[in-house]
C-alpha cells in the first residue's frame, strides 16, 4: 500500500508545462489525502482559468495511477494568493537572469519586406525544435507583427504570473512571444523607437523563457531602431540574412549586413527565400526573380549561402493556417532542416 510521502515523491515528475518546473518544487501541491486506495490532491494554480490545467491534472492522475493499485485520484484546483505568487516569483527570479546565457540567439532579418523573412524564422524554430533543441522565438517586428498568426496561436494571451514576469506561448516544441500575443490583428501599433525598444526589452527580460539553446529573433525588415537596439544590446548574437535573388532584394539586404558588421555582430548566412518555381508536371525549375545575385552577395559578403527554398504554395497555406510546412514530411520541410542544421553545428 502506498503513503502521502510516495504520493508526493510520484508528483514531484508533474511538471507545469508553462513553467517547466515541477509542481512540488513550484510549491503549487497544497494538501494529499489518501484514503486507502483513494487519493485526494489539492493543486493550487498560478492564476485563475490557467488554459492548461486540463493537461495538469492528466499528468497528476497518470503520475499517481502509477504506484499501481490505485482505485480513484481526486484533483481539486484552487489559486495561489498574491503571498504565494510573490514566493513563486523570488524563486523563479534567479533562474531568468541567468536565462539566455547559455543560448545562442539568432537575428533573422532582410533588407526589406515581402521577402517572406517570417516564414523562415518560424519555419527554422519548429526544426531546430524537432531537432531536440529548446527554442524560443522572439517576435521582434512589433508593429508588423505576424508570428502569433503562422504559429496558431493568435486570440491566446499569455499569462503573467505578476507585473514583471510573463510566461511565453508554446507551440510545436517553441516558446514564443509576440505583439500579436497582446493585440488583435488589426489594431494598429502606432509607437516611436524608444517604446519599441522598450517593449522588445520586456521581452528579453520579462519573460520566463527558462533554458534555452536558441533564441530566434524575427527583426522587422530594413536598419531601423528594433534591428540596431538587438545589435548594440546582443553584440553576442548572430545574424541570418533573407532575401530574394533579384537584385533589388539582394542589394538592399546588403545593408543590414553592413550595418551588423559595424556593431560586430557575426553575420552566420544568407537564405535565399523564393529562389525558383519547379514545375509539378514537368520538373523543369523557373528562376522568375532572376539568378546569380544572392551568390554576388555571398561572395562580398564572405558569407555562406545557408540554403535556397523554393516558391511553393504550401508554404503560404500551412502559414495561414498556423501549422509551418516543415510539420510536414515534404522537400521543403526537408530543406529547412537542413538549413537548421547547418545553423546549430556553425561555431
Amino acid at each position: 500500500m502506498f503513503t502521502r510521502d510516495d504520493v508526493l515523491n510520484a508528483l514531484k515528475g508533474v511538471v507545469d508545462p508553462e513553467i517547466g518546473e515541477s509542481i512540488v518544487d513550484l510549491g503549487m501541491v497544497k494538501d494529499i489525502r489518501v484514503d486507502g486506495r483513494k487519493v485526494v490532491v489539492d493543486v493550487n494554480l498560478t492564476v485563475a482559468g490557467c488554459p492548461l490545467h486540463s493537461t495538469i491534472r492528466e499528468d497528476i492522475v497518470d503520475a499517481i495511477k502509477g504506484l499501481g493499485d490505485v482505485e480513484k485520484v481526486q484533483v481539486n484546483f484552487g489559486v495561489m494568493s498574491q503571498e504565494e505568487r510573490e514566493e513563486l516569483v523570488r524563486k523563479l527570479h534567479p533562474q531568468r537572469e541567468s536565462q539566455l546565457k547559455n543560448a545562442r540567439i539568432i537575428a533573422v532579418g532582410s533588407g526589406k519586406g515581402g521577402v517572406g523573412k517570417s516564414t523562415v524564422t518560424v519555419n527554422l524554430a519548429i526544426a531546430l525544435a524537432k531537432e531536440g533543441y529548446k527554442v524560443g522565438l522572439v517576435d521582434a517586428d512589433i508593429v508588423g507583427f505576424s508570428v502569433s498568426r503562422m504559429m496558431g496561436i493568435s486570440g491566446k494571451r499569455p499569462v503573467a504570473v505578476d507585473d514583471n514576469t510573463i510566461l511565453p506561448l508554446e507551440a510545436y516544441g517553441v516558446k514564443v512571444i509576440s505583439m500579436g500575443c497582446f493585440a488583435e490583428e488589426n489594431t494598429p501599433i502606432i509607437w516611436r523607437g524608444p517604446m519599441l525598444a522598450g517593449a522588445l526589452q520586456q521581452f528579453f527580460n520579462d519573460v520566463l523563457w527558462g533554458d534555452l539553446d536558441f533564441l530566434l529573433l524575427d527583426l522587422p525588415p530594413g536598419t531601423g531602431d528594433v534591428p540596431l537596439t538587438v545589435m548594440q544590446t546582443m553584440p553576442h548574437a548572430e545574424l541570418v540574412l533573407v532575401t530574394t535573388p533579384q537584385a533589388a532584394a539582394s542589394h538592399v539586404a546588403g545593408r543590414l549586413a553592413y550595418m551588423a558588421q559595424k556593431t560586430s555582430m557575426r553575420l552566420l548566412g544568407i537564405i535565399e527565400n523564393m529562389a525558383y518555381f519547379e514545375c509539378p508536371d514537368c520538373g523543369k525549375r523557373h528562376y522568375i526573380f532572376g539568378k546569380g545575385d544572392t551568390e554576388r552577395l555571398a561572395k562580398e559578403l564572405n558569407a555562406p549561402i545557408l540554403g535556397s527554398i523554393p516558391i511553393d504554395i504550401k508554404v503560404r497555406e500551412c502559414s495561414d493556417e498556423g501549422r509551418p510546412v516543415v510539420l510536414n514530411n515534404t522537400p521543403v520541410a526537408y530543406i529547412y532542416g537542413e538549413i537548421a542544421r547547418k545553423i546549430a553545428q556553425a561555431r
